[in-house]
């Protein structure tokens, strides 16, 4: 949760006026490099959700997150209280180089909006792959490519920052949602 690209996110949305919330795994606060089985992933963004339920209150809740923690938001969001949207990072739709493992029966089913936000380089996203998703899904999804972006929505070109661009278009999408 400390990494430039998630801080650069959760004070940009913070300062366009959302109160984002970051939070770590269970496995990344004890040092562990392989994830923890998807329940307790899941558990652990519950747990989120509920805390910020009770604390703030808020109208509506958008979750998501970069990669892993984006997929394991989307496993969680229909039947998460206050759920309104989701935002995905760079979702994961399958391994790097195993283009028919696809990680995506479950998005279809997600009568939520949502917004995806992916490399066109991204191993973890063949672009075409991703492409038919979101046209599966229909006009609840929202699909942002980034030109030359690879899973971190890197650009290899020089002065290609998308981040900006990125946060922009979040903050827009979720204004519209919200009616804000």
């Amino acid at each position: 949760m400390e990494s430039p690209f998630m801080t650069y996110f959760h004070r940009g949305l913070a300062t366009a006026g959302f109160l984002s919330v970051q939070f770590n795994f269970d496995y990344i606060e004890q040092g562990r490099k392989v994830p923890d089985p998807q329940p307790k992933l899941q558990s652990r963004y519950r747990t989120v959700i509920g805390e910020i339920i009770s604390q703030y209150k808020p109208n509506s809740i958008i979750i998501g997150g970069k990669s892993m923690g984006g997929r394991v938001a989307s496993y969680i969001a229909g039947d998460a209280p206050g759920v309104s949207g989701l935002v995905f990072l760079g979702y994961p739709l399958h391994p790097p180089g195993k283009l028919n493992a696809l990680r995506d029966q479950h998005l279809y089913s997600l009568n939520l909006p949502m917004l995806f936000v992916s490399g066109t380089n991204d191993t973890f996203a063949g672009r075409d792959l991703l492409q038919d998703v979101v046209n599966k899904i229909g006009p609840r999804a929202t699909l942002m490519w980034i030109d030359g972006g690879d899973h971190s929505l890197k650009q290899r070109r020089k002065n290609g920052n998308s981040l900006p661009a990125v946060l922009d278009r979040i903050a827009e999408w979720s204004h519209q949602l919200s009616g804000s």
